[in-house]
């Protein structure tokens, strides 16, 4: 989907909330099943109390065709259901997607270019009126409004007329290629097949909106909720948020969120380090407080390790997320696959994790896929260096390359202090890199100035660190966007620095996209992966851990391998 550096904070904030913005080498990667930890106080989950969110970033976007999210996000996806949403459960078993509103995951046919979707009875808004498939079409339809920018893109690309349809303000007809044949009845008509779309249709875009009741760019304030809570208030834009139980919400219609808080009061603008002190601390309401986007940092986590009572309420999760170096063959030397390879060589993966906050936070990987079996995860080491490089291979291939007296590039990278695409990791590749004869001049931009330079196609360094975080666990959007020749975009944002354009690889992609067995694509994706990771056109460095700190009234702690964080759908605080 679109770049880790602007998606991932929305995944990781509203999923992790990211887009926006986690595998790793065979020895020292997640094991499948069993790399999601949680915890909590004793006893069994009861209703009641109120659940407090303490979060950096706030929820901005709360219009559910603004949002960008994985699977219909966190906070997000107490008030809004969708067609189809993620599985509640620890680990890889919450990779899986499951039906929401819809009775299935959805019927395809003509090769996964048409989806039909059947309702389940019973389902209410919170004024207690029906939900109709005519208010998910008008839900979707919504997203391709100007006015209300910001979702995720791929219906503009999958639906038949996306294209050009400028949404039910502008276009009062609506799509032709979502048909609504009855109430209970929604049918999507795709351009090319989509396997993967009950993935994305987790997305808050299928959220139902009654059309009667939509006030334009003002619906975030008081959206009508088809989930177990509804907005009270929304301050600050998203700063401070209210949410309270909606009584027209059935479990009975809904098996994955159990709404055990009676209230749950969003606080975000605070910084990390108050948060984890407050979390550790827990007095007050704070013993019934959670984060969804603040990690524990280094020092944090020796402190917290140190203590058996605060160890035992860190969650460990893993997102589909790879930090990695980018190559931009247009720009010499990076042409040359030899420069490439050699500098693949020289990294030193134990010094870059290090650099990422420790093996705790951090995990070296040496492919772009994940360490994930639903994203297709296939090992491979092209460029075998072991932990600390191979600075002597580096230097021979440089030699092969006519820089036998060494080399001298430059390294574009974020000044965010985010451990990821930061400082630190450029200094640590830029002494890896010098114990290989080639002299590293770092480029420490903004992140405004630094997300507009890696994404502009005729600005584009030949060199910068980036990160990719995968839109829903799945091999295609965490491959398509970075090498499918045909999404090269030369006037917008574009996520194809390698500038790939192999039909061999394109054809793949495509064949890919027809196969609605999630396993069987997943084993193609990885194999594809492999196939092009062979021409040296990134560096997998590290895929990151999350460690956050929860209180310690908190029970039920749940963190999915899709989202990698505590999910507060399930939480219960008495």
């Amino acid at each position: 989907m679109r770049h880790m550096s602007v998606i991932s904070r929305r995944v990781a904030a509203a999923a992790v909330s990211v887009v926006l913005v986690g595998g790793a080498a065979a020895a020292c990667g997640p094991k499948e099943g069993g790399d999601a930890k949680g915890g909590g106080a004793e006893g069994a989950p009861k209703k009641g109390g109120t659940l407090t969110v303490l979060n950096s970033a706030p929820q901005k976007q709360f219009d559910p065709a603004r949002l960008y999210t994985s699977g219909g996000g966190n906070i997000p996806s107490l008030v809004y259901r969708t067609l189809t949403t993620r599985h509640r459960a620890n680990g890889a078993e919450g990779t899986k997607v499951v039906p929401d509103l819809a009775t299935d995951t959805g019927t395809p046919s003509d090769d996964a270019k048409t989806w039909t979707y059947k309702l389940k009875d019973g389902l209410k808004y919170e004024d207690g009126s029906p939900i109709t498939s005519a208010d998910i079409k008008y839900g979707v339809e919504r997203s391709f409004a100007a006015e209300l920018s910001g979702g995720a893109p791929y219906l503009r690309d999958w639906l038949i007329g996306g294209d050009s349809y400028q949404g039910p303000y502008k276009e009062k007809k609506g799509l032709d290629s979502i048909e609504t044949p009855d109430e209970k009845t929604i049918v999507f008509k795709l351009k090319k097949s989509e396997g993967d779309f009950p993935y994305f249709a987790t997305s808050t875009q299928f959220a139902p909106v009654p059309k009667a009741k939509d006030t334009g760019a003002k619906y975030a304030e008081h959206p009508v909720s088809s989930g177990p809570y509804k907005v009270i208030k929304n301050a600050g834009d998203g700063e401070q948020m209210t949410l309270e139980r909606n009584p027209n919400w059935s479990e009975d219609t809904d098996k994955e969120r159990h709404a055990y808080p009676d209230r749950i009061e969003v606080r975000s603008g605070l910084s990390a380090a108050v948060i984890n002190q407050r979390l550790s601390t827990g007095s007050g309401p704070d013993a019934a407080a959670v984060t969804t986007d603040t990690n524990l940092g280094p020092a944090e986590l020796a402190q917290v390790t140190g203590d058996k009572n605060l160890a035992a309420r860190v969650g460990t999760g893993h997102f589909g997320q790879t930090s990695y170096l980018a190559f931009n063959p247009a720009v010499k030397p990076f042409d040359d696959p030899k420069v490439r390879q050699a500098i693949s060589y020289a990294i030193n993966r134990t010094s870059v994790v290090n650099a990422a906050g420790g093996s705790s936070l951090a995990e070296p990987t040496t492919t772009f896929l994940p360490r994930q079996k639903p994203l297709g995860y296939t090992p491979y080491d092209h460029f075998p260096a072991g932990d600390k490089g191979d600075p002597a291979k580096a230097k021979e291939l440089l030699k092969e390359a006519g820089h036998e007296n060494g080399l001298e590039i430059t390294l574009t990278h974020s000044t965010a202090q985010n451990r990821e695409t930061s400082p630190e990791i450029a200094t640590a590749v830029q002494a890896a890199l010098k114990e290989a004869g080639i002299t590293v001049k770092l480029e420490g931009l903004e992140d405004n100035d630094y997300d507009e330079k890696i994404h502009s196609f005729d600005k584009q360094p030949g060199l910068f660190i980036a990160h990719w975080g995968a839109d829903w666990p799945s091999g295609g959007p965490f491959l398509a966007p970075i090498f499918d020749g045909r999404q090269i975009v030369k006037d917008g944002a574009n996520f194809n620095t390698a500038r790939l354009d192999d039909p061999k690889v394109n054809d793949e992609i495509d064949a890919i996209n027809k196969i609605t067995d999630h396993d069987a694509a997943a084993q193609r994706w990885g194999a594809l992966d492999k196939r092009i990771g062979e021409q040296a056109l990134t560096v997998p460095l590290f895929n990151p851990v999350y460690k956050r700190i929860f209180g310690k009234d908190v029970k039920n702690v749940v963190i999915s391998n899709w989202t990698g964080v505590l999910d507060v759908s399930q939480v219960a605080v008495k």
